[in-house]
Formats: C-alpha cells, structure tokens, sequence
C-alpha cells in the first residue's frame, strides 16, 4: 500500500521525540511537521535527516482507513494509548 497523496496524518497527528531538521525538540502531537510542504509532501522523504521513527511507519489498510479524516481518528487513538 502506498500513502494516499496529501493525507500527511502521521507528519501531523503523532508526536516524534527525536529531532527534525527546523524542530530540533522533536514534533508534538498534533503539530504539523515543519519538513511537510503546502501540498502535504515529506521534504525530507529518503533522506537520512528523516527521524527512523517516520520511516519505520508504513502505510497500511487498518492505519490510513478509506480517508484521511479515518487516518488522523486512528492515529490520534494510537498516540492517546501511548501516552502515560
């Protein structure tokens, strides 16, 4: 499966602890990555300033959902359950 064109749920929904070029504190959730374009692309796609974590995240049927709206919903139930 590949990412659905401009969703950019997991650049904005999850939290990354680790830096990112231009967030060197890492990203909260909720936060738009600052690496994300206007039309919601990875500037730092195949890079290796790319955070592991964004890369080790794969787009699947169960995580991206039919929509975009279905993707930020289970991510931001994802990032609640791994919260303290």
């Amino acid at each position: 499966m590949e990412c659905r064109t401009g969703c950019a749920a997991c650049c904005i929904v999850v939290s990354i602890s680790s830096p990112i070029p231009g967030m060197p504190g890492g990203k909260p959730a909720g936060v738009r990555c600052v690496q994300l374009t206007d039309d919601n692309r990875c500037r730092l796609f195949g890079r290796p300033e790319r955070p592991p974590v964004c890369g080790s995240l794969a787009p699947s049927e169960e995580m991206c959902g039919q929509s975009n709206e279905e993707a930020f919903q289970y991510l931001a139930k994802l990032e609640q359950a791994t919260r303290p």
